[in-house]
């Protein structure tokens, strides 16, 4: 009877100190592999078992005996949440952190922002320079990017919604571009759904490229509803739109920075001083505000308007009044 209290003894104390190595062991920082490594990249594909993420883990180069950490996701009675994901662990965590980072999917995210007026060719360029992203996209053509996002033959000018985008580390900069291009849909199809039928829009193509021209030629937030009913009236009259932006998008790479009468006589698609109508495609990315005052624009006389050089507009009925603005705005600068 001795002996068998001896042992339960014996046992028991055992136990407490394997709980308290344990927690110990939980608790001490596990170190890199590389020590002159800052952190270590772990990618976890979705419905991994745990005893496989224990071993992911220590492949990514983090020290830490596999069989040991599959066993404290088994005691914890939480190893089934462990989430999928892109994580960075660097040699300071402990066991019991890393843990808590797993089930509570603390990824390792990076955020792009694609801003208003943007065009193509600068989206690219973020795209490129982005921190950790995938550059899928860039050995593409555009025609073959935009099949590769299920719209082929659709130009992706403006086809992307400018926000600030966050992504898990390694993630491709397709997955990136869907979600823009779902975002624009989104907010597309909102302000179609709200456009007076009126309005000489013939579909949310028209409309999009209708906002381009509006974030594009806006300096103050307050006068693009005013943008968008000279447009609008133009458009309505069947007079030529003649906006700056639309004609340095079609120089391209010529524009110098800076427009000469030649460039304004120098025929592209997208030259509204030659050719009546919308411009065949967005030149940008408008916003949410563009767009909604590309179906709300301003009730106004107005046909003309001018920059003041403090970012808003002056706005004119007529050529003469125009003229006059453009005299006092522009010369007097």
């Amino acid at each position: 009877m001795r002996g068998l209290k001896s042992l339960l003894k014996m046992v028991i104390l055992l136990g407490f100190v394997l709980g308290l190595a344990g927690l110990a062991w939980l608790n001490l920082p596990m170190g890199l592999s590389q020590p002159e490594a800052r952190t270590a990249d772990l990618s976890i594909e979705p419905n991994t078992p745990p005893k496989a993420v224990a071993q992911l883990v220590h492949d990514a180069g983090i020290q830490v005996q596999p069989g040991w950490l599959y066993l404290w996701f088994r005691v914890s009675g939480q190893a089934r949440q462990i989430r999928a994901g892109s994580y960075e662990v660097d040699a300071s965590t402990t066991p019991w952190q890393l843990f808590n980072k797993l089930i509570r999917g603390d990824e390792s995210l990076r955020a792009l922002t694609l801003v208003e007026g943007w065009n193509w060719r600068q989206v690219r360029e973020a795209l490129a320079k982005a921190d950790a992203l995938k550059p899928e996209s860039q050995t593409l053509t555009d025609d073959a990017l935009m099949a590769r996002l299920n719209r082929p033959g659709v130009a992706p000018e403006g086809r992307f919604y400018p926000d600030t985008y966050t992504y898990s580390k390694g993630s491709s900069d397709l997955h990136l571009l869907r979600r823009a291009l779902k975002a624009m849909d989104k907010h597309l199809a909102a302000a179609w759904s709200v456009k007076p039928p009126d309005l000489p829009l013939r579909n949310p193509d028209e409309l999009l490229i209708l906002a381009s021209l509006v974030e594009k030629e806006t300096g103050k937030g307050s006068d693009r509803p005013l943008i968008s009913g000279v447009f609008i009236n133009r458009l309505n009259k069947g007079m030529l739109l003649q906006t700056d932006p639309t004609v340095i998008y079609g120089l391209g790479e010529h524009y110098a920075g800076s427009l000469h009468k030649s460039d304004l006589l120098t025929d592209t698609p997208w030259n509204t001083y030659t050719r009546v109508g919308l411009p065949p495609t967005p030149i940008a990315m408008p916003g949410k505000a563009a767009l909604m005052a590309a179906v709300n624009p301003a009730k106004t006389p107005a046909l003309y308007f001018v920059a003041r050089g403090d970012g808003s507009s002056q706005f004119s009925a007529t050529l003469e009044e125009h003229n006059r603005a453009v005299q006092h705005f522009i010369h007097h600068q």
